[in-house]
């Protein structure tokens, strides 16, 4: 987007070709088709070289990646995205290139790259261009991820592990020694046009791509550095050291840099509100008693399922965390395992985590350790599980060199360990209580989905209760069992989210009307209210302490903290294309809306339309507020609302603002002095400033009677909206 001058060969801001362009076989960098030596290493551009074309993104994208993408294209075309930008690179690459042959080079630099772009996609982040030397990849876009950070941190850590073996490699057999260095900033970025060919136009807002670029020329050989933006959404999770304030070039304030050097202690963001101090729990009388009621059956051998659904951060974890911690106190035996975000690209990762945890092993334990705590469970249950350690021991990684488990087919070995944790489940279950809790299934890879059935199966009869959570979205065929429940847990009431303000806030005279404007936003999510809590904190809103806080300066606005826009915007993206565009075009009509209204707009055919608002209220984005005279939907969380209308760029959001004028106008003729003042905001949005005025000024004359406050804020508005129209005599 950056206006360059007539005649330029490379973009003044970024440094792309601005024209045909000749990518170099032995370093990699372009060079303009007019120079005879290359940028990159300084040797003669060959014919050989000139043949050379650009990597294309569809040549190194794995299938499923690239089918996502290009499922969703439409919907993510023209949006803003807060992503993680990773850059990578070889420190002195020229260097290099000078005292190698240039085939030799491509080579080594080609296996560098290809290392490179499969640590992202395991990730299922995105590479968006080859730097001659190194990547830029993409986190958050143009697949939507809540965890884009996290998932960026991971990528980094995995990478400086592959990438390090591979340099001891090419040192030991090449006698090249090179170390490799990455940059990661987090921020907002439009996406632009993806074409067939997965190449995505981009435009960044704010430094993000520029920042992170920064911090991998920051970086040490060797080393990952990121900003004080990153930082926030990975605290806690990935182990930072702070390296202080950096001078950086092109950003007016100084930034805050930190180095990645591994991961932290926190799986997930229960684990990391424990860390910051729980809040009280609170509201959930009901469904804590559904819980103590399963419990109190299985423990009459009548073994049950229950599954806790609910959307994100109202209460799933914290509620069984809570559950849990009661079962202990009784003296029951409990086991539990976590789906993680990235964890669809880890195979089985919850599934070892559970028999992991049934079997005692830590991290800390040797494979001889892990095996003796295997053998000894299993044997002490059933002897007749000695044939079966070998296979145990295999598929827990702790395999037993002197008693290797016997060739099998993948198939067969799957139904063998089905077979063995049902039995396991059965025995245990008959001889004591057990509770087992498996967290967030939505993040389920297909293989540990595979193994939820013999678990679930193994309830029958015993004194075994299994709690599982999840996300609206998530099914199973296992649901249908005669034991099993369903729990949905609702956002907190008003008397609980009062009852949870108190105690973030405190009773500070200053608070006055405070508390309603979160409760009113946040709509009893406890996770958004402990969120934006945190956030009017951390930019000096509110200071003092949790619990005794002052309003330091007025609330004008409640912006969305950066970790609720992530979960809301990547749940939005997760639906199709049609319920996307819905839901993008409700949200710039309002909080509330008719069916008759949204139809004119988005021009769907009636029963797309009702389609789309059916699969909307199921997912929880809508429910119906009003059925008669007409149907009327209304937003389930306000956030959401936000989130989708700031999600798309001016420039539709006004087009649409001026459709829903349009239709308004001509379809509600007999109310329109009702809604006067709601086609001013419409003419407003759509930048239409003399449509906006009359609207304002017809607001003002219908209210001037009952609200002479609301009447003159009207007027003012006209004043102000025609102070930038030509002079004329409605003017």
């Amino acid at each position: 987007g950056y206006e360059n001058p007539e005649g330029a060969r490379f973009c003044g801001e970024c440094a792309r070709p601005l024209g045909a362009a000749i990518v170099c076989t032995s370093c990699g960098a372009s060079n303009p088709r007019t120079q005879k030596y290359r940028n990159g290493c300084a040797s003669p551009l060959s014919d050989a070289a000139m043949a050379t074309t650009p990597r294309e993104p569809r040549t190194y994208t794995p299938t499923h990646l690239a089918e996502k993408i290009l499922t969703s294209r439409a919907a993510l075309e023209g949006e803003r995205k807060q992503v993680t930008v990773l850059f990578a690179d070889v420190k002195g690459s020229m260097e290099l290139a000078e005292h190698l042959d240039p085939e030799e080079w491509h080579g080594i630099l080609d296996r560098f790259l290809q290392l490179l772009a499969e640590g992202v996609h395991r990730f299922e982040g995105t590479v968006n261009q080859y730097t001659g030397d190194g990547i830029m990849a993409l986190f958050g876009a143009p697949i939507a991820h809540e965890d884009h950070a996290q998932r960026a941190c991971w990528a980094a850590l995995h990478l400086q592990e592959e990438l390090r073996r591979y340099t001891e490699e090419m040192k030991r057999t090449r006698g090249v020694a090179f170390a490799v260095r990455m940059g990661l900033n987090s921020g907002e970025v439009v996406v632009g046009k993806i074409g067939d060919d997965l190449r995505m136009d981009y435009t960044a807002q704010g430094h993000t791509v520029g920042l992170a670029q920064r911090m991998e020329q920051l970086a040490d050989p060797g080393r990952v550095y990121l900003t004080e933006h990153t930082a926030a959404l990975v605290a806690g999770y990935f182990r930072l050291r702070d390296l202080g304030v950096f001078d950086v070039k092109g950003v007016r304030q100084p930034v805050r840099v930190h180095e990645l050097e591994g991961t932290g202690t926190l799986r997930t963001r229960l684990d990391l509100s424990r860390v910051r101090g729980f809040s009280r729990f609170v509201g959930r009388v009901d469904e804590m008693a559904a819980l103590e009621a399963a419990l109190a059956r299985a423990l009459e051998r009548d073994g049950q399922v229950v599954g806790v659904v609910a959307d994100a951060g109202v209460g799933k974890s914290r509620l069984c965390f809570e559950f849990l911690e009661r079962c202990r106190a009784r003296g029951i035996v409990t086991y539990r395992a976590t789906g993680v975000p990235h964890g669809k690209s880890v195979p089985l990762l919850p599934v070892l985590e559970l028999l992991r945890d049934y079997y005692g092993i830590t991290a800390a334990d040797s494979a001889a350790i892990a095996r003796e705590k295997i053998a000894g469970r299993l044997l002490l249950l059933d002897r007749a599980f000695d044939d079966a350690l070998p296979v145990v021991f295999d598929f827990l990684g702790v395999a037993d060199p002197e008693r290797p488990a016997p060739p099998m087919e993948p198939e067969a070995r799957q139904r063998r360990m089905f077979e063995l944790i049902r039995r396991t489940i059965q025995l245990r279950g008959q001889r004591e209580p057990t509770v087992t809790l498996i967290e967030d299934l939505h993040w389920f890879d297909s293989g540990s989905n595979a193994y939820l059935a013999p678990l679930v199966e193994a309830r029958a009869g015993t004194r075994a209760l299994l709690v599982l959570n999840f996300r609206p979205e998530y099914r199973a065929d296992w649901m249908q069992k005669s034991y099993y429940q369903q729990l949905p847990l609702r956002p907190l009431g008003a008397e609980a989210t009062d009852e949870l303000l108190r105690e973030l806030l405190g009773a500070d005279p200053s608070l006055a009307g405070v508390a309603a404007r979160i409760r009113e936003r946040t709509a009893g999510n406890p996770f958004f209210i402990e969120e934006v809590v945190r956030s009017l904190e951390e930019t000096g809103t509110l200071v003092g302490t949790r619990g005794a806080l002052r309003l330091e300066r007025p609330v004008d606005t409640i912006v969305v903290p950066a970790m609720v826009q992530a979960v809301l915007a990547a749940r939005i993206d997760r639906l199709a294309e049609r319920e996307k565009t819905v839901v993008q075009t409700a949200a710039v009509i309002g909080q509330e809306f008719g069916e008759g209204l949204l139809g004119r707009v988005t021009g769907l055919p009636e029963p797309d339309l009702t389609a789309a608002l059916r699969a909307l209220v199921a997912a929880e984005f809508l429910y119906a507020s009003a059925l008669f005279p007409e149907t009327e939907y209304t937003f389930t969380h306000p956030l959401t609302q936000e989130v989708a209308y700031g999600s798309q760029l001016a420039e539709r959001r006004a087009r649409v603002h001026g459709a829903i004028g349009a239709a308004m106008e001509q379809h509600d003729t007999e109310r329109l002095d009702e809604h006067a003042a709601l086609l001013a905001h419409h003419w407003e949005g759509a930048g239409d400033a003399l449509r906006a005025a009359r609207w304002h000024r017809r607001a003002a004359t219908w209210l001037r009677r009952s609200d002479f406050a609301e009447a003159r804020r009207h007027l003012e508005r006209v004043r102000a909206l025609v102070a930038g129209l030509p002079d004329t005599p409605e003017r």
